[in-house]
């Protein structure tokens, strides 16, 4: 029997350690505890890895702190659409959606695509026809709206309209996610974004695609990753990952570092990532300023960061 463990994310970069007060420095601890105590939960009951990361990422997309369910930033437009994936590392089955809005859990929306249908992605309205077909909870906007997205929202619209576009990290970085092993030696992955603030209707990032922003194989490693997604996705940031592992012989701190310090962070590549192996290894390598994590292994020892 395997050394169960969890880990968990809620977004790269996203704030500067200046503007971090301790009330809300406080709001964040608590918020990656609770999914990891959900996940925790699953797995310390002989529950599945699949399970462990569904129930924590529902936990981090319920939490307005984080862009991802409720709380997700804005498009240009005014809207919220969100994207989400899962990855059974036993089986590589895996589901996602991308660009939608109403379920309450996005990632279960994308479960309900890898559990229910033939496909591995959907977006728009069958999409969505699939998670009711699963009975799924819908909430309205006002569940999903917070003033402090919609304020990023105009204060970035206002930058575009004087011809000006700050590098702040927080404008196209935010998603969380879990990856998990469990006491059989069966990896997960799960990713959840709203997406960059300002985005254009319609972009769709790294979350949901399987190799980019979310992973898993049993015989290497579960991955779910944060930062400027389409720099994880021309170098397929998780995949190669799990490549390296493969086929260099790479240990999983080492795969990952080479990704997120070397392939990313030379390519304007910001942001970092969580992953584990089938021994119930964890690293959570990061090239920005801080990167909300945790992690609780089979000991029961509960660990949260956000800077180094």
């Amino acid at each position: 029997m395997n050394t169960f463990s969890l880990a968990v994310h809620g977004g790269a970069g996203t704030i500067l350690k200046a503007n971090l007060t301790p009330p809300l420095e406080a709001e964040y601890h608590a918020g990656l505890r609770a999914a990891l105590e959900a996940g925790h939960n699953v797995l310390a009951s002989g529950g599945s890895a699949i399970d462990a990361v569904t129930a924590a990422v529902c936990a981090l997309e319920d939490a307005p702190l984080f862009n991802a369910g409720r709380g997700a930033v804005f498009t240009s437009e005014g809207k919220q659409e969100m994207d989400a994936a899962i990855m059974d590392g036993a089986t590589r089955a895996a589901g996602a959606v991308g660009g939608i809005f109403g379920p309450r859990n996005p990632i279960r929306a994308a479960r309900a695509v890898m559990e229910h249908t033939d496909h591995v992605m959907l977006i728009g309205p069958n999409a969505l026809n699939i998670a009711r077909a699963a009975d799924l909870p819908f909430a309205d906007p006002d569940y999903f709206f917070t003033q402090s997205r919609w304020d990023a929202l105009q204060s970035t619209l206002e930058m575009r309209a004087k011809g000006v576009e700050d590098d702040d990290p927080a404008r196209r970085h935010g998603t969380v996610g879990a990856v998990a092993c469990d006491t059989l030696g069966n990896v997960a992955a799960a990713t959840s974004t709203g997406g960059m603030t300002a985005k254009a209707p319609g972009r769709i990032g790294d979350t949901p695609m399987i190799g980019a922003g979310t992973f898993a194989d049993n015989a290497t490693c579960a991955v779910s990753g944060t930062g400027h997604g389409e720099v994880f996705i021309r170098y397929t940031a998780a995949a190669e990952i799990s490549a390296r592992m493969r086929h260099a012989g790479q240990s999983l701190h080492d795969a990952a570092d080479h990704v997120v310090m070397h392939d990313l962070a030379e390519n304007d590549g910001s942001g970092g990532l969580i992953a584990v192996d089938a021994e119930g290894n964890i690293t959570m390598p990061f090239n920005c300023d801080g990167m909300y994590r945790g992690s609780v292994t089979q000991d029961g020892k509960f660990e949260t960061f956000i800077y180094r």
